[in-house]
């Protein structure tokens, strides 16, 4: 953005002094200086000559910020943000200072930049966790849906008011009922209370804990972040081709170490029963009381939501399907 001196040296040289001094007056009497100067009587007329090219800037800024179309199409200086002008003394003279601050649409980007920054997916399609969530919305869609939606809106609202317990919630259901969907409504709504949060689809990270065997630190890593993060979800848990490493040595570390610390979430297309025998049967054969001794880091440490209504997929209900957040 140009300067007052830019503007001025471009005027013919004969007309330079009077059109400056005119530029000098309109900026002085310019509606938003004079409402700024009221807020400082303090501020002679001398002052404010002294210190016209930031009455411009803050003119300019001003009124660019007013007739905005899009953060994206800003031509302030810095995009996104404009000048704010404020008034200290030193020395016993008034000095005027300027800064630039983020406009509503800056500090909105950045709120919601923040937000995002806070969950973490594994494998989980992250359109549906950086899209809008309208409350009100979820139920219509599918009133079948209400209650479930009406139990984790409690949740988010009982994290909000007496912060994070070690209990969490398993929402189960039929496939494409919106059960990724309303965690990753839980996700963000708590990002905007500070809480981190992972989420991970089960079948597609099963498969890459395989590969994570060969890399040591990695693993540890991926275990302690899930072991340390205040809101993990578990997503379409039951879906994945479960080994007795996976079972034994990652999730029940895991599960071991939050089940009496941090909430973990769930969504299963399984009941407690079937889950549990989903966690027996291995290539390895079956080892019921090993699933047992999972489920009991489980069963007793969250509630259970019945997700109901339609399948929003509109597919064949094969959980290798892409869209399984909708």
């Amino acid at each position: 953005m140009e300067s007052l001196g830019s503007v001025l040296k471009k005027l013919p040289l004969s007309h330079r002094r009077q059109q400056a001094e005119a530029k000098i007056e309109e900026l002085l009497h310019h509606p938003v200086v004079q409402e700024w100067w009221k807020q400082h009587p303090d501020i002679d007329q001398r002052t404010m000559r002294m210190n016209i090219n930031k009455l411009y800037q803050y003119v300019k800024e001003h009124d660019g910020c007013s007739n905005c179309p899009s953060l994206e199409e800003c031509r302030n200086d810095l995009p996104g943000h404009f000048t704010k002008l404020s008034a200290s003394t030193l020395n016993g003279r008034v000095i005027i200072d300027d800064r630039k601050v983020p406009c509503q649409r800056q500090a909105v980007y950045d709120r919601q930049k923040a937000v995002r920054k806070r969950v973490r997916s594994f494998f989980v399609d992250e359109t549906a966790l950086k899209q809008g969530y309208s409350a009100a919305e979820m139920i219509t869609i599918d009133y079948e849906r209400g209650p479930a939606v009406q139990q984790v809106m409690d949740y988010v609202m009982q994290v909000k008011e007496h912060g994070l317990s070690s209990r969490g919630l398993y929402l189960s259901g039929s496939f494409g009922t919106g059960k990724t969907f309303l965690m990753g409504y839980m996700l963000h709504k708590l990002a905007q209370e500070n809480h981190t949060g992972v989420i991970v689809y089960m079948p597609d990270f099963v498969e890459d804990l395989k590969s994570m065997f060969q890399e040591p630190q990695r693993l540890r890593e991926t275990i302690e972040m899930m072991k340390e993060t205040d809101l993990l979800v578990f997503d379409d848990i039951g879906a994945e081709n479960m080994t007795p490493w996976v079972r034994d040595h990652v999730l029940g570390s895991i599960l071991n170490y939050r089940m009496n610390n941090k909430p973990t979430f769930f969504t299963s297309n399984y009941n407690f029963d079937a889950l549990l025998k989903h966690f027996s049967y291995t290539r390895e054969g079956e080892d019921i009381h090993k699933a047992e001794r999972l489920m009991d880091r489980i069963r007793p440490y969250v509630d259970v939501v019945q997700v109901s209504g339609k399948n929003k997929r509109g597919g064949s209900g094969d959980s290798s399907d892409t869209n399984h957040y909708i």
